[in-house]
């Protein structure tokens, strides 16, 4: 446990559910475990004891990457953790692979409806047809040259990896309903309001029950990782930074005392102290980028070390060099540097005279 994660409680300790089961974490909240193929290997998922329209049932919060390890195991699921009852909705926090991968899957299983954001919806339809701008492709490779990347190898796999997305989510459902901001969705009586975020995904969605005092944060709200904010090729000029750190204050209006159930990491208590920790974060990130810009103007791929000072994958720096892009972002929007353009067609950020 890092420093940071010690101001935090973890009321479960280092309880974690065993492979295909789960065990509650609040009344009629259980909570599953599956594997994941990366450097972030699992994801938490949520099953909500439900009744809708007189059927009683669960309701899944997130799904896991369409991979067969990850069938097998919501099989399991299926089989020891259900009670004989069916799955009669299936909730998507954003559009992230690991999080709407089998959703489709899921849905089709259980004929189930799929609950998510309008923008994430449509973003995850988008990439599952015409190819990944994410993460690889010519128009990803082509946005990471235009901040500094230059490494030819590293390209090749970006520019090559057409089907990153949609290896992972090889469909969603072809109907949705809609959440937003502040809707409340009724979930086993109990009443759950919606709460968007911006700067990670396009339109993510958490979910907030105050008679359990239970935060569902997908992303948004980890305990122990920092949670990736980057711009991409999709929206080269975003301000995600500027959107992330926005979006998580509004978790200081719930209770000090609130459970947080995260994507990632275990159960936790402390939101107000973790939304204070991450702005601290980023607050030192951007001034350490601030000095090294107002040195020498950088490009993202130069700034890059500044942020980051481990070694890193080809996958693991499209996300880096996104994130720094994003840092870069902050601080030429809100003033403190301008950007140029060379003759080489590369985004540099600095103090020009």
């Amino acid at each position: 446990m890092n420093l940071l994660e010690r101001e935090l409680h973890y009321p479960h300790g280092d309880t974690l559910p065993a492979p295909g089961r789960t065990f509650e974490v609040a009344p009629g909240v259980r909570w599953l475990r599956m594997a994941l193929p990366f450097a972030l290997d699992h994801i938490n998922l949520w099953l909500l004891r439900d009744s809708i329209d007189g059927t009683e049932g669960w309701t899944v919060v997130d799904c896991c990457i369409a991979h067969e390890a990850s069938r097998a195991q919501w099989e399991q699921i299926f089989a020891s953790e259900l009670e004989g009852l069916p799955i009669l909705r299936v909730i998507v926090t954003h559009m992230h692979p690991d999080h709407i991968g089998l959703a489709d899957w899921l849905c089709k299983r259980w004929n189930a409806p799929l609950w998510i954001s309008s923008t994430d919806y449509h973003v995850a339809r988008v990439l599952t047809s015409t190819g990944d701008t994410l993460a690889g492709g010519d128009a990803a490779a082509d946005f990471f040259v235009s901040h500094g990347m230059a490494d030819a190898e590293a390209l090749a796999v970006i520019r090559g990896r057409t089907s990153y997305y949609a290896d992972m989510v090889p469909s969603v459902p072809a109907n949705f309903v809609r959440m937003l901001d502040g809707d409340t969705v009724r979930i086993g009586g109990r009443a759950w309001r919606c709460i968007s975020g911006y700067g990670h995904a396009p339109e993510h969605i958490s979910l907030y029950c105050e008679e359990l005092n239970v935060l569902l944060g997908g992303d948004m709200m980890l305990p122990r990782i920092s949670t990736n904010v980057s711009v991409h090729a999709g929206e080269p000029e975003a301000n995600s930074l500027r959107l992330f750190l926005d979006s998580i204050e509004r978790f200081n209006a719930l209770p000090a005392d609130a459970l947080g159930l995260p994507s990632h990491g275990k159960p936790f208590t402390g939101i107000h102290q973790r939304v204070k920790q991450l702005q601290d974060h980023h607050r030192d990130r951007l001034a350490e980028l601030l000095e090294a810009c107002a040195a020498r103007p950088l490009s993202a791929a130069e700034g890059l070390p500044v942020l980051f000072k481990r070694a890193l994958d080809v996958h693991q720096t499209t996300f880096a060099l996104g994130e720094t892009v994003a840092h870069l972002h902050l601080l030429w929007f809100e003033g403190q540097l301008q950007r140029r353009k060379g003759e080489d067609g590369v985004w540099r950020f600095g103090v020009f005279s």
